[in-house]
């Protein structure tokens, strides 16, 4: 297949890629805005490959998308371009609106008019696949099962609520106008390239940097953490044959809590850099997160079942591999904290709690 990917340059998107060019024979041609979250340098290996060809677009501009659609011909799209981060949500959320649901809208308006211009054998191939992700489904408590294909949406900060309302504009142009459409929710995932606001990459390298580690609340909310590889393994699996019309949960089968996520990097960090331990006198709770989801986790049974899919990585051998990569990758960070984000708090000014 000819692969139209959207925020190619971003965490997930990036991590696609490379999965695809190095286990497929695909074609790749990847969308992207160049935004403060997007990271050239994790396409370095596929730069040169005749495979992948690279577009800036920010998919807000329709006539830009038809552009692109015309051009290179795709067979599938696989829409995975958003901003993501909750606490920058809570600090701006038009912008979320704007890419996460005008952006969507804009794409499922070019992808359509882009089908309904396929001869009947290319119409029979194309799909079109939204990425989300399972906050759009809200909060779980401690005892509750798993977020499941059947879970009611009940989206809680201005990015969950913005993702829900793409889910739901994409199902409506699937059941309205017949674009064939596909929908995968996630799980928080981790692994080498993520920007440094997110929790695993700020913990590991605040530590290296002999930094605070603000922990929201009391550490105890959980996540079902999930490898990036792991989740790119999942979407080729997904947009190569899966089911028009259906709903994919992907996760990680790992879950966890804040604080046991950031006390197992403290442990890594001591045997790395001993003399700077014990790492874990760094941890600082800070206030809690406006509306902090307690408990995410995922029942992914459909997945394995239909397409044979199951997570290689495990927990703690991905947060080993993870924390190796970024302590080689020094240069990198060091210049996204003298360009661009240098950790400080989002979302809430920042007050250590007693």
């Amino acid at each position: 297949m000819k692969l139209l990917i959207t925020g190619g340059c971003g965490f997930i998107g990036s991590a696609v890629i490379r999965f695809a060019i190095r286990r497929s024979d695909h074609e790749i041609v990847n969308v992207d805005k160049l935004t403060y979250a997007a990271t050239p340098e994790a396409l370095e290996e596929t730069a040169d490959d005749p495979r992948h060809a690279f577009e800036h677009g920010d998919i807000c501009e329709t006539d830009r998308l038809l552009a692109i659609f015309n051009h290179h011909r795709p067979d599938a799209v696989m829409h995975l371009a958003a901003e993501t981060h909750v606490d920058r949500s809570i600090d701006g959320p038009a912008e979320f609106v704007r890419t996460n649901v005008f952006g969507t809208f804009s794409l499922l308006q070019a992808a359509r008019a882009y089908f309904d211009g396929l001869g009947a054998a290319e119409r029979s191939w194309f799909r079109f696949l939204h990425v989300s992700t399972d906050e759009v489904f809200g909060s779980l408590g401690f005892d509750d099962p798993p977020f499941a294909d059947g879970t009611p949406y009940r989206p809680n900060s201005p990015y969950s609520a913005s993702k829900a309302a793409a889910d739901h504009f994409v199902a409506a142009w699937g059941h309205t106008f017949g674009l064939p459409v596909i929908t995968s929710n996630c799980s928080n995932n981790y692994g080498a390239w993520q920007f440094p606001e997110k929790l695993i990459p700020l913990m590991i390298l605040n530590a290296r940097l002999g930094k605070p580690l603000p922990v929201y609340g009391r550490g105890e909310n959980i996540r079902d953490w999930l490898h990036v590889d792991d989740h790119a393994a999942a979407l080729l699996s997904i947009i190569e044959r899966g089911r028009i019309g259906e709903r994919y949960l992907v996760g990680g089968e790992a879950e966890h809590s804040n604080i046991e996520v950031v006390r197992w990097i403290c442990e890594a960090m001591d045997q790395g850099f001993p003399q700077a331990a014990p790492h874990a006198r760094l941890i600082r709770w800070v206030d809690d997160r406006p509306g902090h989801d307690l408990r995410y986790a995922i029942d992914a049974s459909k997945l394995k079942a239909e397409l044979g899919w199951s997570p290689a990585h495990s927990f703690r051998s991905g947060l080993a591999e993870t924390i190796d990569w970024y302590l080689a990758h020094e240069s990198w960070w060091r210049g996204i904290g003298s360009r661009i984000y240098d950790g400080r708090r989002l979302g809430l000014t920042q007050r250590l709690a007693s």
